[in-house]
Formats: C-alpha cells, sequence, structure tokens
C-alpha cells in the first residue's frame, strides 16, 4: 500500500482502539437491569434500530467496534452476535453497491491514486483476501467496504469473504461487550479475559493469513 494510505489506515487504527477503551469503560458504568427494561419496552423494534443505525454508521464511516460492543451488552453474547453480524453484512452490501453505482465518483475522489494499489491486492486475494481483512478486527469496517467498491473484486468473493469472515471477527467484540457486564453482576473476569485473547488471536491469524494470500 501506498505511504499516504498506511498513515491513514494506523490513524484510524489508533481511533479504533481508543473507541475499543471508552466503549468498554462506558459498558462497565451500565446498569443490566435497565438495559433489560428498554429492550423489554422497545420489543421487536429494539434490533431493528440496532441494525439501522449499525448501516449508518458504517457508512459515516465511523468505528463499528462501539456498536459491535454495544451489540454484546444489549442483546447478550450469542443473540448480540447474531444481530450484529446481520447489521455488519448487511451494511457491507449497502456500502459497497453504493460505491458501485451512484457514489463511485463521490468516493473515488477520496481514494484518488490509492485505491489503484488496493485493487491489486483485492484482485489477487479475492474471496480469502475478504475474508482475511474482516477476520483483522482493527481495520475500519466501513473502509473496506467503500474500497472494495472501487475495485474490480467480484461482489460474489465480496459477499461471501465478507459473510463468512464478518461472524468470527465481531464475535470478540460482542463477547466483550457482553462480559463487561457480568463483571459488574458476578465479578468473573474469566469472559473478559477470554473476550481480550480472542482478539489477540484474531489479529496475530489474520494478519498472517492475509500476508499469505496477497503473496
Amino acid at each position: 500500500m501506498m505511504p499516504k494510505l498506511k498513515r491513514q489506515l494506523f490513524l484510524l487504527t489508533l481511533l479504533c482502539i481508543a473507541v475499543t477503551a471508552l466503549g468498554v469503560y462506558v459498558i462497565g458504568g451500565i446498569d443490566p437491569v435497565q438495559i433489560q427494561q428498554h429492550l423489554q419496552k422497545l420489543g421487536v423494534w429494539a434490533p431493528v434500530i440496532y441494525v439501522v443505525l449499525y448501516i449508518v454508521a458504517t457508512l459515516l464511516l465511523l468505528p463499528s467496534t462501539a456498536l459491535n460492543l454495544a451489540g454484546g451488552a444489549l442483546f447478550g453474547l450469542w443473540v448480540g452476535t447474531l444481530w450484529t453480524s446481520i447489521a455488519a453484512v448487511i451494511a457491507a452490501v449497502v456500502t459497497f453497491w453504493f460505491t458501485r453505482t451512484i457514489g463511485y465518483d463521490f468516493v473515488s475522489k477520496r481514494f484518488v491514486g490509492q485505491w489503484k494499489a488496493i485493487d491489486a491486492e483485492f484482485r489477487s486475494g479475492g474471496l480469502f483476501y475478504i475474508f482475511a481483512i474482516r477476520l483483522l478486527p482493527l481495520i475500519p469496517y466501513g473502509l473496506v467496504n467503500f474500497a472494495a467498491g472501487l475495485t474490480s473484486i467480484r461482489f460474489r468473493d465480496y459477499f461471501w469473504g465478507t459473510t463468512f469472515g464478518t461472524f468470527p471477527g465481531v464475535f470478540p467484540f460482542v463477547m466483550l461487550g457482553s462480559s463487561g457486564l457480568k463483571v459488574m453482576k458476578t465479578g468473573d473476569i474469566l469472559p473478559l479475559l477470554t473476550a481480550l485473547g480472542l482478539i489477540g488471536l484474531l489479529m496475530l491469524g489474520s494478519t498472517w493469513y492475509r500476508r499469505r494470500c496477497s503473496r
């Protein structure tokens, strides 16, 4: 990748780390009982609102980490992972479609001189490259969506790579959001340590896999 793009990704990565730390801190001060009361009042609209907010945040290139943490805090580990994965995949498809159609000129101007280098990596790696990128927890989710829309990658490869890579990519963060509340209720820090360990494994494993695919 070009030096300018690398600097931008580095700054965005630092932002994601900061948002993750802030999210964990905020979730630690939430009352689980109040959350359940609010969810019961919203009923079926709770996941719908969550999915819509996730899509809007992705289109605005806001860090998705905070929403992944919120998914765990709001819905618990498994239901939270389900809704977060669905929201992330829908957001990825919407952003990709926007970039490939009505938003192409708008997005390409902001990636001018950079996306051709990205195109070579996406085209050579295809589905497996997208899969590996989705596993990297600190690469901004929305940025990948916009960048992929500018490249020549086939939608089929983009969709399945995103679908298969999103669930394991968001799972540790949903667990982190869910375990933050459990620590408050039970004092058990094991789920929290497990979530942090999974995030570390994802970073190491996906970085190695991405480099292998791009050779």
